[in-house]
């Protein structure tokens, strides 16, 4: 079966995932790497805001909420277990 990737804003609540990839550049790949957004970092995306921008992502025991256009430059593939 294929892996199925595709952007961080598009993970629903309380799903998990693993970042593969970043498509942003220079400050903006920069402030991502920063705040431990890399390749092969776990995320869940918690909740969202009531007209869904920003989301709140829990990512390495820290809540970050981030805009769907900074998220969307952030390629994940679904992790099998949601727990």
């Amino acid at each position: 079966m294929p892996i199925k990737i595709s952007p961080l804003d598009n993970l629903p609540a309380n799903k998990k995932a693993v970042v593969v990839a970043l498509l942003s550049s220079d400050n903006e790949r920069r402030r991502n790497l920063d705040l431990g957004i890399v390749p092969g970092t776990n995320i869940k995306m918690l909740f969202e805001s009531p007209n869904k921008n920003p989301k709140a992502y829990l990512i390495r025991g820290t809540v970050l909420a981030l805009r769907n256009e900074d998220a969307n430059k952030i390629l994940i593939k679904a992790n099998r277990d949601d727990s």
